[in-house]
């Protein structure tokens, strides 16, 4: 059963992960009519929402844009930072999403940055924990259920992770849409390229609770 939930979890993401792939491809070549870089619309959206404490930066690798709540910085990838294509404008109007969730206390966003040191401390032990824990279920059952309250730290970080995704994704693509920075076209393959981004985080959640049930069940079913 473990296995088969395995490559059921391991299918979704690789076809979720090529379809984006094959998004982000498609739009890169649809180009904007205004002409603005991933980086100039990074800076307006933070302008027009009165930011000025958040620096949009270029950092290394493909698909690596994040914003980071520490250092307030926007990172895009070097790619985003600089193309002025569909796809561009959606990931870093998304990224400048998170930079307005965090000025304006966005309950969600709060909550999982408040989680964000647990779950980075479990993340090293957790599998570890399980393992053993599988392995001694009969003799020291409490082990496993160790292990089954650390992972369910880091489900519920994926779980919570998906309003905060949507919420960005919502967020930017009404200002795209308001302020006019791109066309019904270019708009339409933001929306599309930022849909198969947020499936990523509902297939990482709907794999990460299926794997807390199952050591839920292999607990509860020891005897």
């Amino acid at each position: 059963m473990y296995w088969i939930l395995i490559i059921v979890i391991m299918g979704a993401s690789w076809l979720v992960s090529n379809r984006l792939q094959s998004k982000f491809d498609q739009y890169s070549k649809l180009h904007l009519q205004n002409g603005m870089s991933g980086a100039e619309i990074a800076e307006k959206m933070l302008a027009d929402h009165g930011i000025r404490d958040v620096r949009v930066v270029s950092t290394p690798g493909r698909l690596t844009d994040h914003y980071n709540p520490a250092d307030k910085t926007v990172n895009l990838s070097e790619a985003v930072y600089n193309q002025r294509n569909a796809a561009a404008a959606a990931v870093a109007a998304h990224e400048c999403g998170h930079a307005v969730q965090h000025a304006t206390a966005y309950s969600w966003l709060t909550m999982r940055s408040k989680l964000v040191p647990v779950v980075n401390v479990a993340s090293r032990f957790v599998q570890w924990i399980l393992l053993a824990g599988i392995l001694m279920v009969n003799t020291f059952p409490q082990l496993l259920l160790l292990g089954i309250v650390i992972f369910a730290m880091t489900t519920l970080f994926s779980v919570i992770t998906l309003p905060v995704e949507y919420d960005a994704s919502n967020r930017a693509l009404a200002w795209l849409e308001n302020k006019r920075i791109v066309n019904q076209q270019e708009l339409a393959g933001s929306k599309d390229a930022l849909k198969w981004a947020a499936r990523t985080y509902v297939v990482a959640a709907i794999g990460s609770l299926g794997t807390l049930l199952y050591y839920v069940m292999v607990y509860t079913n020891r005897k």
